[in-house]
């Protein structure tokens, strides 16, 4: 009678255990990162050869649903993405900075001021109209270099939040190592545990491409840069990342580790991005720097070439400071002083004015700057084609996770009943158990 009793109170207890699951299960459906977890169940054999029946029936654990391979596959997508995101946003920002000031427009508009001095030289009023253009000029490479300089800056500015954000992650997932170390295994604490740790590999690899490894315990071991790079993760150790660039766009990402540093290079997330962001904003400065010292020397030269209304050679009319090009300043501010006549012709005379167009076509500028422009966009644009399709392969992906892993919320429902009924019909077996002990006590 005693066996009946406690099979019934051992069902129970083992369908109370899997009610509470499923209401976990249920409560926590809207959870980011939460994978659904059910009771498993064992019979209690008795050891007996005499014994006909078992002892009912235990909870052995609890099972955490999950595909490492779909979990594998959410991390790689999305880290692909990342890095298309990221670096399309920067060269936005790169574009601005090479349209904002209109400098094409203010290449040409001075080239065409030359052109309509040249039909009247001696108009005092064409000339300031062309000194004007020529400082709207030197303005426009002024604020197209400095608004690069801003894009790089703030490239540099992310990169350290993005690095120093990997390392709290790394931080915090050697915590949760520590506690999976400590944790009783097939519990709901370890379950809880192995939720933070995917949910900060998925975090970690939007920042760049990470390597895994476990052990029996659930804990991982990260490394970044692929399967050969540096470790970050190890057990409770994690380490520090670290960014750096030169002037010549070159960037070193490192990881610090028990006083080692060691670089990586990342083929993924957002380091990958800003990898690829320098490399652009790099090259428009480069670009932009030679084309104004192209400019001003060859407007220069050309002024030097002619002379002006009181028959002097002509003065420089632009500088510019050899390390940044770009950051070209107006010398000449008397309109009387653009050398439009060629040696002891006169006032009148603005034969020297064809070297501005001859300037125009050899130098290219504007091509050159066309050419800039519309290249970085085609890059945008060819980065938005990319990540559309990505963005439909990590949706596939995570789709695929989340059927693997993820709380149904029609399968939890029937789940309910099912252990309810189950819940009930253990009730039964212990009043049964009952009333077949309180009719032996009744025996007379």
């Amino acid at each position: 009678m005693s066996d009946l009793l406690s099979i019934g109170a051992s069902g129970a207890r083992a369908a109370q255990t899997s009610l509470t699951t499923v209401s976990e299960n249920i409560a926590n459906s809207g959870v980011a990162g939460y994978s659904r977890r059910a009771a498993v169940n064992a019979e209690l054999a008795t050891t007996n050869s005499l014994g006909t029946n078992g002892f009912g029936v235990r909870v052995s654990g609890i099972q955490r649903s999950g595909d490492i391979f779909k979990t594998q596959a959410v991390r790689t997508a999305g880290t692909d993405l990342a890095r298309t995101n990221t670096a399309s946003t920067l060269m936005t920002d790169i574009q601005t900075a090479l349209t904002g000031a209109e400098l094409d427009k203010r290449v040409t508009d001075f080239f065409g001021q030359a052109t309509k001095l040249a039909a009247d030289p001696s108009s005092l009023t064409q000339r300031a109209t062309m000194l004007e253009s020529a400082r709207a000029t030197a303005m426009s490479f002024n604020q197209t270099g400095q608004a690069l300089v801003r894009a790089t800056a703030d490239i540099d500015a992310q990169a350290d939040a993005e690095t120093a954000r990997l390392s709290r992650l790394a931080e915090g997932l050697a915590k949760v190592n520590t506690g999976l170390a400590r944790a009783q295994p097939a519990t709901a604490t370890a379950a809880a545990l192995m939720d933070q740790r995917d949910q900060l590999l998925e975090e970690m690899s939007g920042i760049a491409d990470v390597s895994t490894s476990y052990d029996g315990y659930g804990r991982v071991a990260v490394k970044l840069g692929g399967a050969t790079g540096p470790t970050l993760v190890e057990g409770n150790l994690a380490g520090d990342v670290g960014y750096a660039r030169n002037d010549e766009g070159a960037v070193q990402f490192v990881v610090n580790r028990q006083f080692t540093t060691s670089s990586f290079v990342p083929t993924g997330g957002s380091l990958a991005g800003l990898a690829d962001a320098v490399g652009k904003v790099t090259t428009a400065r480069k670009e932009i720097d030679s084309l104004a010292a192209a400019f001003a020397d060859g407007v220069n030269a050309a002024q030097a070439g002619g002379r002006d209304m009181d028959n002097v050679a002509g003065e420089k009319i632009f500088t510019f400071d050899p390390l940044r090009p770009s950051q070209m300043t107006m010398t000449l501010e008397d309109p009387r002083g653009i050398a439009a006549a060629a040696a002891d012709t006169g006032p009148r005379d603005g034969s020297n004015l064809a070297a501005f167009q001859t300037l125009r076509t050899t130098s290219g500028v504007e091509a050159k700057l066309t050419r800039l422009v519309s290249d970085n966009a085609a890059a945008i644009e060819s980065r938005a084609t990319v990540a559309a399709a990505q963005t439909a392969i990590l949706d596939g992906a995570v789709a695929a996770r989340d059927s693997a892993s993820g709380v149904n919320l029609d399968n939890e429902a029937v789940d309910l009943i099912r252990f309810q009924q189950a819940f009930q019909a253990s009730s039964r077996v212990i009043q049964a158990a009952r009333d077949i002990f309180q009719s032996i006590l009744e025996i007379r």
